[in-house]
């Protein structure tokens, strides 16, 4: 575990507070005080997240800290509360779930002027936990704070991970393990649930004071105009289609995209059974506990404006009907805009021209075809030139004549717009990750820190996940397929 420095000014002493969410009437949230974590240590520190706050190291590595991280001491001016949301989870709706062991503690507003929300995940029973007992187990606690730093270095919006505290504390899952709490950042945790509680209890003048909260805070363009409504629920919408085409494009599977699990700013939020693809398969589910495949790789696109159809139903009392579904209609031009933006970026391609969905796609079903390493491959495809064997990409394929009439196709499209392959080789490994966090890497990871009780920032998979369009060569061993002991992972709900 961390060494912890000798006490320097108590975390957030000289930062201002400014809680809006708390300042919603009670219908919203209910007050509730952290649960103590016992015998807490330190586990880790981001100390970029960190500096999204003004902290300094020595303050994040300070008795008073590990207390706060461990909800065992709460800094002037946080106000702490569990909010109150519905959603519909893997299709059904359930009328009311909220924080079940998330405790928002308040608003940090910055130097800056940013706001952050701070929020304890397991940091124990609210009154939402219904059967459950309000803590996060090291293992799912790891996973969160290591994806969360992996996505935001890829450049997709996400919630951040500013620190863990891990405790000998038992947790009972389906064996028992230990107890630990993340700290977890984001300008707002409002979900998509948050209006449909209200929605299904009938009361549209709380969707009303959420809606001008959150437009407030988050929408301030549309604030006081007549149609701000219809203009917020467009930009969710579209937000939402955007962070689903760049999971896509990156391979990113999220395996819970219930309603409550949806940020209404549009963030990657709640991370439990996610996964990067690594055999492409469009049908990969990647959680053990979606039976039916709702939430597969392949659905994710059509779940989210499943989703967003959910939240414009409850805006309904403030928006008519009619301008929602017009809302809607919105979701499919700005996902494929944005997807078929992602796929040129990572073909290399510089400009739009007929043809290109389809050499896309096609390689897409290839990949598909021959189970070929989805991140691998793309990085791989930088190396492509039109007048070589190519053998690298070729070998990846059982079929190699389908892969040399793709090629023949591909190298016909880069002459067209004149490509330079030095340029477009830089282009594409600025978008085609060498690095993600594959399963079997946080897994190795997970039993590294239970072992040692700590979380070290110089750690390589931190490194490499923090660079992951650089090339790295001392880490080259992280960019490497799964190895064949990876596939008895599984990830669940409980994960």
């Amino acid at each position: 575990m961390h060494a912890l420095v000798t006490e320097p000014a108590a975390p957030f002493s000289t930062h201002r507070f400014d809680n809006r969410f708390a300042r919603l009437p009670p219908a919203f949230y209910r007050r509730v005080q952290p649960t103590p974590l016992a015998d807490p240590y330190l586990l880790g520190i981001s100390d970029d997240a960190a500096a999204l706050l003004d902290l300094d190291p020595a303050t994040c590595r300070s008795e008073k800290f590990l207390d706060l991280l461990a909800g065992n001491w709460l800094p002037p001016g946080a106000e702490p509360l569990a909010m109150l949301y519905a959603g519909h989870q893997f299709g059904t709706f359930v009328p009311q779930l909220g924080d079940g062991r998330a405790i928002l503690l308040g608003e940090i507003v910055n130097q800056k002027g940013e706001r952050w929300t701070l929020q304890l995940k397991g940091a124990g029973l609210t009154p939402f936990s219904r059967t459950a007992d309000g803590r996060a187990v090291l293992r799912s606690t790891v996973r969160e704070y290591l994806c969360s730093e992996a996505m935001h270095a890829l450049g997709i919006p996400t919630t951040r991970a500013l620190g863990i505290a891990g405790s000998d504390e038992p947790v009972y899952r389906e064996t028992p393990e230990t107890a630990a709490v993340l700290m977890r950042l984001a300008p707002s945790h409002v979900r998509f649930g948050s209006f449909e509680v209200f929605y299904a209890r009938r009361q549209p003048e709380c969707i009303k004071l959420l809606a001008d909260h959150v437009i407030e805070a988050h929408y301030p363009q549309h604030a006081g105009n007549p149609d701000a409504y219809e203009k917020f629920l467009i930009d969710v919408i579209e937000g939402t289609a955007r962070l689903i085409a760049h999971w896509q494009a990156v391979g990113f599977c999220h395996g819970v995209m219930n309603t409550d699990k949806m940020s209404i700013i549009g963030l990657t939020i709640d991370y439990g059974p996610f996964g990067f693809m690594e055999a492409f398969n469009p049908g990969h589910i990647c959680n053990h506990s979606d039976d039916q495949g709702r939430y597969s790789y392949e659905n994710q696109p059509y779940i989210g404006l499943w989703n967003c159809a959910r939240l414009a139903q409850a805006l309904t009392p403030l928006i008519d009907a009619e301008k929602c579904n017009a809302a809607l209609a919105r979701y499919e031009g700005a996902y494929l805009t944005a997807y078929a933006t992602h796929l040129r970026a990572k073909l290399g391609l510089r400009e739009s021209l007929d043809g290109d969905d389809a050499l896309a796609s096609d390689l897409l079903a290839m990949l598909a075809e021959h189970g070929t390493d989805y991140t691998i491959f793309f990085r791989t495809l930088s190396t492509f030139e039109p007048d070589a064997s190519n053998a690298a990409l070729r070998d990846m394929m059982v079929n190699r004549e389908a892969f040399n009439a793709w090629a023949e196709r591909y190298a016909a499209r880069l002459q067209a717009e004149s490509s330079n392959a030095v340029e477009r080789r830089v282009r594409m490994n600025c978008v085609n990750p060498k690095y993600v966090l594959r399963n079997y890497l946080a897994q190795a990871f997970i039993e590294k820190i239970n072992k040692n009780k700590c979380l070290q920032e110089s750690d390589p998979l931190l490194a490499v996940l923090r660079r992951p369009f650089d090339e790295q060569p001392e880490f080259e061993v992280y960019a490497a397929p799964p190895p064949d002991w990876a596939k008895s992972i599984s990830v669940s709900c409980s994960s």
